[in-house]
């Protein structure tokens, strides 16, 4: 516990050291003034954190190298988004988040629906990422009460962002990236060369009967959702779209995302690879999500279990802050500024307020949160076919159309929310693919009807 104290106590230093927002755009994006690398390392602090760290070790512990193809989809996503999407939105001017965006591109009541389902899924997320530090790092090394470590690490990361805004957020943020880049990798190179019995030949034995066992228990419909999920599921969510309008240019946004995805590429190599190690070394019953923790308790030396300890709070914090911080930006700017006016100074106030009121609620829900991958799954099955299509086609077509945007977001939330019941999840089919279907043709529906009806009012 001590070390996680020293580290609370270095974090504030270094956010103190990044300046209190005293101006509702420096809260919220920065001034748009973050270089490439900061934005680089905002966007893989918020990556590699529970999700695609215990995540990945505990499935590539039960699936092998199933889950690099997961992995690789997740780095196409974000080399596509900088290539054909970052630089287009950060071009738009005023924008503050993706509502704005969305705002500009149809009309004010798509930007009021998209801030509602940003809110909701950035509280989702948030809760996702609290049950990971909390409930499985936290409590599970620590032995503390579930409701004091959520509690714990909703009110550090809560503290920060709240006074701190954007930049203190991105700053914390690469140091968390730098200090969990330079743990995890060695960890692996220390259990090959010194616990793991049989070298290489041994461990691509692992390898292929976990892979191998992961396709026999995976269903292909479950491996192209798999995919479907880390290829779009995380497309541009609030925080990626706030560090892209943070950016100092198109340049770097673009720039930022095309590194993120290469190095997501190597990452997910590494955090397999940690997973397929254990197989020898930890039990094959150990408890999902505890994979990680598990691997160094029984091979690193206590200073190292101490230094994880303090690595995986890292993460999870730099995927809380940025949440915190984006769900705290839309909820002010795409609902409370749209119903009335907030002078400068007050938008800041109520942007601050935002923050603890969604760290409240995150940490509320996160005690409900099954596990880090299926609560990831269930907010990807939401946010893919609930903004994507509206936001990428109204980046794209000359002329998009306000009902298309309003049918697609609509239809795709009530259907990715329909298949989690107990009459569509029967089915076995994975929420993301007809929600998706569905949005899609619902946006070709509007713009279709609203052609008619605007040709029609032009005839009258």
């Amino acid at each position: 516990m001590g070390a996680v104290i020293v580290y609370v106590i270095v974090l504030a230093f270094i956010a103190l050291r990044a300046r209190i927002a005293r101006e509702y755009e420096e809260f919220s994006v920065a001034k748009r003034m973050l270089p490439l690398a900061l934005v680089f390392g905002g966007i893989t602090a918020t990556y590699v954190g529970p999700g695609f760290s215990i995540g990945f070790v505990d499935n590539g512990f039960r699936t092998g190298f199933l889950f690099s193809i997961v992995g690789l989809a997740y780095a196409i996503q974000n080399i596509s988004v900088g290539l054909l999407v970052a630089p287009k939105l950060r071009a738009l001017q005023g924008c503050y988040t993706l509502g704005d965006a969305i705002g500009q591109k149809y009309d004010r009541r798509c930007q009021i629906l998209a801030g509602i389902i940003s809110v909701g899924l950035c509280t989702l997320f948030s809760a996702v990422m609290i049950n990971a530090g909390g409930k499985v790092v936290l409590q599970g090394m620590l032995g503390l009460p579930a409701w004091v470590s959520v509690s714990f690490l909703t009110v550090v990361a809560a503290s920060y962002t709240t006074f701190g805004g954007l930049r203190a957020s991105v700053t914390t943020d690469v140091f968390h990236f730098v200090l969990h880049a330079l743990f995890l990798p060695p960890v692996l190179l220390y259990l090959l060369l010194f616990h793991f019995e049989g070298g290489a030949k041994a461990f691509f034995q692992q390898a292929a009967g976990a892979t191998a066992t992961g396709f026999q228990l995976t269903s292909p419909l479950e491996v192209v959702s798999l995919v479907t999920a880390f290829l779009l599921g995380e497309t541009l969510i609030p925080p990626y779209a706030n560090l892209t309008l943070a950016s100092k240019t198109s340049r770097v946004s673009r720039g930022s995302f095309i590194l993120a995805g290469l190095f997501s590429a190597l990452w997910f190599l590494v955090m397999i690879s940690l997973g397929i190690v254990a197989r020898t070394l930890v039990p094959p019953d150990t408890a999902k999500d505890h994979v990680l923790m598990d691997l160094v308790k029984a091979t690193i030396p206590n200073v190292g279990y101490a230094l994880l300890l303090v690595t995986l709070v890292s993460i999870v914090l730099s995927s809380l802050n940025a949440l915190l911080n984006a769900g705290a930006t839309v909820l002010t700017q795409d609902l409370i500024r749209q119903f009335t006016h907030l002078p400068d100074r007050v938008a800041l106030r109520t942007g601050r307020g935002c923050t603890i009121l969604v760290a409240g609620i995150a940490a509320g829900a996160a005690m409900f949160v099954p596990s880090v991958i299926e609560g990831l799954m269930f907010c990807y099955s939401i946010w893919a076919p609930a903004i994507l299509p509206a936001l990428v086609l109204g980046l794209w077509l000359p002329r998009p159309r306000p009902w298309a945007g309003t049918l697609s977001m609509t239809v795709g939330t009530l259907v990715a929310v329909a298949f989690k019941f107990p009459f569509f999840s029967r089915t076995g089919i994975p929420p993301i693919l007809p929600a998706l279907a569905c949005s899609l043709l619902a946006y070709a529906a509007g713009h279709w009807a609203q052609g008619i009806y605007e040709r029609a009012k032009a005839w009258t």
